[in-house]
């Protein structure tokens, strides 16, 4: 009865907050954007509800307490991964896009192809990602209410749903705000509750782990979740690479105001990212220690549970239920900003762009915006519910290898190479989608003669891809690039880098005279560095 009650009042808060942001979200711009009026605090903690996923909360716990120090390089992975963010992409992302990942990338090659293809792979992107989160949801739910794993993914595909096409960003965004500070108040209070037991005592803590650590496998040493070093190096890789290129963290530099804003907004996520992912240390490594790996793996669901029967094994029903209610919040907010970032691509970036030349009224848009999420909360609520045997923090690293192989060339390659073009982007981002989507299928991961997904010996060795489909991304890039110089277009690179890193909106630079950018986006490239400078000083 009490986890009820605490789901219910997660639910009910969730729909206050929905409803309340319907009625500020009259326009695109506000369903899209949150109409750009988030400051950097707020966007720093909506973008760490985000990122801190069911991946996060309950399987890198899962896996800290199975496998020890190997688990907790997930959580070093996905932290790592702010730094190339707040260096390389918080910024010019803001400064060049409006509303979608595509947006941004059509300052320099404004053509219906790239725009059309970067859409694909975000949804493919969405898909994935969501899968994961419903996984864990259907686990938790089916712990605490003793809902069918069925039944319960199909609950939460239905409320995400609701949120998006009621709220959009407004709603999106609070919930996430609300959510990242249940989820730090409490993993504090579980990981006191943890040191508790070991006088509060890190040291302590770390000593017992080891003693009870058998001689085959010592929690605090590396080595037990892959037999092959290939396999940790392909993994980390995508863990460092993959947040940069996900659709749903970057479109949400668009909802602040200004460049310092997106700055501010990855500063905070950092410090609220970073602090969770140590929390989850004490969580894995207490988890190991009170629950014990055997009821861990009894529970049937890899290790995601682990928090919750840590909370049990600690507080009782209640902290348990007050765990797993944070755990739902917690997939409640990342699932809306999936799903949102999903239906923003096609939205905005097929309907309104590609099928209706720019075109479209207000009306036509937010309708095409809200059929869309309804069609993609569909399409993962279905897959997740044939999915349940997955590690949810697999199945998010596994899209992490997809946004690193896929998106993150034509992002790095657009903003800071100038012999990069069109066809370079177009086909080396879909070696990667289809390389990285292709092993993973033919992996052990899914190919298994006794369990898996698919009854037959693996194809390929590796259970992540990355450390094949990343090279290939990047390396198919550069070489059609290379190869097409002459025939194909490079965009305007140096228009691009001004806008990028000044913030100027087009009416701002006067374009140097030889430059055939118009008004509609066509345009051709800026080649001097006379030029370049040119164009940066009447920007300033």
């Amino acid at each position: 009865m009490t986890g009820f009650f605490f789901f219910a009042a997660i639910i009910i808060g969730t729909l206050a907050i929905t409803f309340s942001a319907s009625k500020r979200t009259t326009s695109t711009n506000d369903f899209y954007a949150a109409g750009n009026r988030l400051s950097g605090l707020q966007n720093g903690f909506a973008i760490a509800g985000d990122f801190v996923s069911a991946a996060s909360f309950l399987g890198i716990t899962g896996m800290i307490a199975l496998y020890g120090f190997d688990g907790f390089f997930y959580a070093i992975g996905f932290f790592c991964s702010y730094l190339i963010i707040l260096l390389l992409i918080a910024e010019p992302m803001h400064n060049l896009g409006r509303y979608t990942l595509a947006d941004s990338i059509a300052v320099r090659f404004p053509t219906l192809r790239l725009r059309g293809m970067i859409a694909l792979t975000t949804l493919i992107l969405t898909i994935i990602y969501m899968m994961a989160q419903l996984v864990g949801a259907g686990a938790l739910i089916f712990l605490l209410l003793d809902l069918p794993y069925e039944v319960a993914v199909m609950v939460i595909g239905l409320l995400m749903t609701v949120f998006v096409v009621i709220g959009g960003m407004v709603a999106t965004s609070w919930i996430q705000i609300v959510k990242s500070v249940l989820l730090l108040f409490g993993t504090l209070m579980l990981c006191l509750m943890v040191l508790a037991r070991f006088d509060w005592s890190l040291l302590t803590l770390f000593e017992q782990v080891s003693k009870t650590s058998t001689s085959t496998e010592q929690l605090l040493e590396a080595g037990h979740m892959f037999s092959q070093s290939s396999d940790t190096f392909s993994l980390y890789l995508a863990l460092l690479l993959g947040t940069s290129g996900l659709p749903h963290i970057v479109t949400r530099f668009y909802t602040v105001s200004n460049a310092k804003a997106s700055r501010q907004s990855v500063i905070t996520a950092v410090f609220i990212i970073g602090g969770f992912y140590l929390m989850t240390v004490v969580l894995g490594l207490g988890a190991s220690l009170l629950v014990g790996p055997d009821q861990l793996l009894s529970a049937g669901d890899n290790g995601n549970l682990a928090a919750p029967l840590l909370a049990l094994a600690l507080g009782g029903n209640f902290w348990m239920a007050f765990m797993s209610a944070v755990a739902f919040a917690t997939i409640l907010a990342v699932v809306t900003g999936l799903v949102l970032s999903g239906s923003s691509a096609f939205a905005h970036d097929i309907y309104t762009v590609m099928l209706r030349k720019g075109i479209a009224t207000e009306k036509q848009q937010m309708y095409a915006a809200k059929i869309s999420a309804i069609a993609v909360g569909v399409i993962s609520t279905l897959l997740a519910v044939s999915s349940k045997q997955l590690n949810a923090a697999f199945v998010v690293s596994f899209a992490f290898t997809v946004a690193a192989s896929s998106l993150l060339p034509i992002i790095l390659l657009s903003f800071y190479w100038s012999r990069y073009t069109e066809k370079g982007a177009i086909v080396g981002s879909m070696s990667g989608l289809i390389s990285s989507l292709l092993l993973a299928v033919i992996s052990p991961t899914f190919m298994n003669p006794i369990d898996g997904i698919i009854r037959a010996e693996p194809l390929f060795p590796l259970q992540y891809p990355g450390i094949i489909s990343i090279p290939i991304g990047f390396i198919v890039s550069l070489l059609v690039s290379l190869w097409s110089q002459k025939s194909s277009n490079h965009g305007d690179f140096a228009y691009m880098q001004v806008k990028a890193h000044l913030g100027s909106s087009e009416n701002d630079l006067v374009l140097p005279q030889n430059s055939s950018r118009t008004e509609t986006g066509t345009y051709s490239e800026i080649e001097t560095e006379s030029e370049i400078g040119s164009a940066s000083q009447q920007a300033n």
